[in-house]
């Protein structure tokens, strides 16, 4: 009895201690897998939210990889990347330019070859016409007509700057001019003419037979029509370009993306009419005209400057200015009508919408829109070449997408 009380007090005691060895591994394991047991040394202190997790590598404290650091030489070839030197070049460039064609058209204007009618008795008529084409740098353009009647449908027809006519029993003769032409150009006349009257012993007194509107005192009331109506057409497809990108991702885009500029410029064209005429006078009786014209400008700068854009990318809203601001202002004949301007500008203003748009809106407020039909067409042409040249620069980006 007592060998079997041993026996089986040894086989408990060696089963309860395989037991308290199992117990033991079991809570070690448990221990190992428990997320957050106080007990372990690598387990964060719930009551201080600023201990480090060493787990969890973006909590403070913990241990992360240091950014590459950047050297000189890194940061120097970044500043002078080949796209970041061309795009700095061009935008020096551009505003030499701008100084450049402003200072070239306005810094020395001269008058060339104004047209100037004459009314004078037949003996004394070729003498006199002799002597004003004869001055030194013609600065007028002189042609004898028939009587005054004449010369002043010629003179309200934008066809003529001024008429003389000649008294063939006094020594006073008289000048008409248009101010509504533009008061450089009857500064220049009313200049000219009375000095080439004065070395024959004879004076001039001058009427004006189409004076400037009352709001319009300086006669560049149709020159900041037309500068405002193409800024808005280029500044609009500048800014879809910069939010949507200056290439539309899709050809349907490019479609809508030119839908756009229609209802915009008729926008643009009828608060600009308003503003003209009913909120501040400055051009009135014309406000049909000035709509109309005003729209289409904003459309044609539109059209041209999202063609360029798909072209020649960011590159396209450089290319605008310059054909619009850079040449297109000093040339459009607002500040100095056409005979006052340098040669360059002088020839290429009648070809860029606004030149032709300031010429249209001046022939409508002023010369009964004398001769405007081709004034018109060259913004017609413009606002349809730069809708071909959207379409067709679109169209071809989406045939070299699909083609693999």
């Amino acid at each position: 009895m007592r060998v079997d009380l041993a026996l089986g007090n040894g086989v408990s005691d060696a089963a309860s201690g395989r037991e308290g060895v199992g117990s033991s591994r079991d809570q070690e394991r448990a221990a190992m897998t428990a997320p957050d047991d106080p007990r372990r040394p690598d387990t964060p202190d719930p009551s201080r939210p600023d201990t480090p997790d060493p787990r969890r590598p973006d909590t403070p404290g913990s241990q992360r990889p240091e950014p590459p650091v950047e050297t000189f030489a890194d940061e120097l070839r970044d500043a002078i990347a080949p796209r970041t030197v061309l795009l700095v070049t061009g935008v020096g460039l551009l505003c030499l330019g701008f100084v450049l064609s402003y200072l070239g058209a306005f810094h020395n204007p001269k008058p060339h070859r104004i047209p100037v009618d004459v009314v004078a008795p037949q003996q004394v008529s070729a003498r006199i016409v002799g002597g004003l084409n004869g001055i030194d740098g013609h600065p007028l353009r002189a042609r004898a007509i028939a009587d005054e009647a004449t010369g002043r449908d010629r003179l309200t027809h934008a066809k003529t700057a001024a008429v003389l006519i000649v008294n063939p029993s006094g020594k006073q003769d008289r000048l008409l001019v248009a101010s509504g032409g533009g008061a450089t150009v009857v500064n220049a006349v009313q200049r000219i003419v009375p000095s080439a009257e004065a070395t024959q012993g004879r004076s001039v007194a001058v009427t004006d037979a189409v004076p400037h509107q009352d709001g319009d005192g300086s006669t560049a009331s149709v020159f900041y029509i037309a500068i405002g109506s193409v800024l808005a057409g280029y500044l609009l497809a500048a800014l879809l370009g910069m939010a949507k990108g200056t290439r539309p991702a899709t050809f349907r885009r490019t479609l809508w993306r030119l839908g756009a500029t229609i209802p915009y410029s008729l926008v643009i064209g009828l608060g600009v009419a308003a503003i003209t005429g009913p909120l501040l006078g400055a051009l009135t009786g014309h406000f049909g005209a000035v709509f109309a014209i005003s729209a289409l400008l904003t459309l044609a700068a539109a059209t041209v400057t999202m063609s360029f854009q798909i072209l020649f990318g960011v590159v396209g809203i450089g290319v605008t200015i310059l054909v619009f601001v850079i040449i297109g202002n000093p040339s459009a004949g607002g500040a100095y009508p056409y005979p006052l301007l340098a040669p360059f500008w002088r020839v290429v203003g009648r070809w860029l919408p606004n030149g032709a748009g300031v010429d249209a809106l001046r022939r409508c407020v002023y010369f009964h829109a004398a001769d405007i039909a081709p004034r018109v067409w060259v913004i017609v042409v413009w606002a349809l070449a730069g809708t071909a040249l959207t379409l067709v620069a679109a169209a071809t980006r989406k045939h070299r997408a699909s083609t693999p």
